[in-house]
This record gives C-alpha cells, structure tokens and sequence, in this order.
C-alpha cells in the first residue's frame, strides 16, 4: 500500500489525537522482584495522572545478577511481561515495556527484547535490537555486543489507536536508515528506550533522537536508565522531541516520571508545512518501503 493511502486509512482510525505519554527513568539494579515493585507502582501513578502511554528503558526488569524473585533471563511471555500486561489492562493503558534480556531456545545468546501492551493487556508487538555496539576502546580493549546478544532481524512498526508506533533500543538510534522507513510506513512516533549514555555523560543520544524527529517529522519518546551499575554509570537524559526535533521534555536527573503531551494535529501540520518525505528524490537513491 502507498504511504499516503496507508495514512489516510490509519487516520480515519485514531480515537485519540492529544495524550499524555509517561516516561520511567529507572535505576534498575539486580533485584528484579524490587524493580518491577517499583515499576508497577510507577505503572499506577503515571495512569492516575492520565497517561495513555507509558514507557520505560531498556533494561527494565534487571541489572546484574539476580538476587531477588523472577530469575535471570526470561521467554515472552515470562515473568515481567505478564506483570506489565495485567497493569496494562488494570489501567486500560498501552505500556512500552523498555527492553528485557530474552531467552531464546537453542541459543547461548539472548536477545534485547521490547514489548508494546495494548490496554486490554495483550502483546501487540515485540521488537529486538537490531544493531550490536561491537567497538575497540579508546585502550585497544574490543567490546562486543553481539558475542552475548543475537541482533534481530526485522523493523517494526505497529499501528494503534495512538499512532503508527516505530519501535528501537539505544544504539538503533545511530542508524538512520530504520526511523526513515518507520517513517515511510506512516510512523507518527518512535519508541526508544536506552540504557547507557556516552563515558561523559553528556548524553548525546539525546541529539541523535532529536534528529530522528527533525528529519522524518515525528515525535521521538526516549525514556533511559540512570545511576551507577555495576560496570558502568549510566546518565538518563530521557526526553520527548517534537516532529520539530525541539525537546519538548526532559527528565530530572534522578529516578522518576517526565510526563509529555503527544499532538497528532500538530504533527499533521509539521508535516504538511515541512513535506520533506514527500520531497525525497528516490529516483537518486534507494530506499525500500516495504514492509
């Protein structure tokens, strides 16, 4: 289907064109019993203040070895999916569930896996981490993503009632390549938790989700991970940007809720002004906008 019919079939579908969106930024530790408690509490105040949609970063559930209930990693559906459903459906609420380290059968590997949870408690779609941060150190030292973590293997978006959602992991974002086919397929948002922000804590992958909104002209929501680790720190920095690549909020920096409102007229009249995906000249390069 052709991107505009696409969006004007998915348009005739939304029921809500203004919402609040919820961001959790945890510091999750090595209790995962203890993070989803705190996880769930959040999940009640977020929905009692209104959000439509809650989100949290990656790794959400557990930090480190296990010392509490839930065990290490988990199927989907597992032991932290089934709790954010029935929040989910407690509150009649999409939850973004971050990312968790999913077990994969026959694999020594795992995966970084995200959910989205419609308000009926269901899984509507997983997504893992497509790009692995396989780098040398400034010290020579290699550090390999991918010898513990399989990469998956397909973009995804999904359609609701809030939106065409694109959904991504931290270091996705420095792939420009995946927002703009979500973009293609009618995405008005991009989902991307995070977990850890440059050694100086700048954090400049808040930089790089604002360009991800500037340059497809959708909102970017970016809940991370903050506090010390145990290997690394890690910075926060969770924000919103607006189709304008302007960030419309910013979290503390501390552990927290940083609330945003969504506009989907006002992404409409962005994209009307700045036509700049119908502008593309795909005769010079080539992009697939297939599913």
């Amino acid at each position: 289907m052709e991107r505009k019919a696409l969006i004007d079939r998915i348009q005739g579908v939304f029921m809500i064109r203004r919402y609040t969106v919820a961001l959790m930024q945890m510091d999750t530790q090595n209790d995962k019993g203890k993070n989803l408690e705190t996880a769930c509490a959040w999940i009640d105040e977020a929905a009692a203040k209104g959000a439509k949609l809650i989100c949290f970063p990656e790794v959400m559930n557990l930090i480190g070895k296990n010392i509490g209930e839930g065990g290490g990693r988990e199927e989907i559906p597992g032991y932290t999916t089934e709790r954010l459903c029935a929040k989910a459906k407690e509150h009649g609420v999409y939850i973004h569930g971050g990312s968790i380290t999913q077990a994969l059968p026959g694999e020594k590997r795992s995966a970084n896996t995200s959910v989205l949870i419609s308000p009926e408690g269901k899984i509507l779609a997983t997504y893992s981490k497509l790009h692995m941060f396989d780098i040398t150190l400034a010290d020579g030292t290699p550090y390999r993503e991918s010898d513990r973590v399989k990469p998956g293997d397909s973009i995804v978006t999904v359609e609701t009632e809030l939106g065409i959602f694109g959904m991504s992991i931290c270091y996705d974002v420095r792939f420009p390549e995946i927002y703009r086919l979500m973009a293609l397929r009618g995405g008005a948002g991009y989902l991307c938790s995070s977990e850890l922000y440059d050694a100086d804590g700048k954090g400049s992958l808040g930089g790089s989700s604002a360009g991800a909104a500037i340059e497809n002209g959708c909102y970017i929501v970016a809940p991370g991970q903050i506090g010390q680790k145990p290997a690394y720190a890690a910075y926060g920095n969770s924000l919103v940007a607006d189709p304008w690549g302007t960030v419309i909020a910013r979290s503390k920096d501390a552990p927290g809720i940083t609330y945003a409102e969504i506009d989907l007229d006002y992404l409409e009249k962005i994209r009307k002004q700045i036509p700049s995906l119908e502008n593309r000249r795909s005769d010079l390069y080539e992009v697939s906008e297939k599913k």
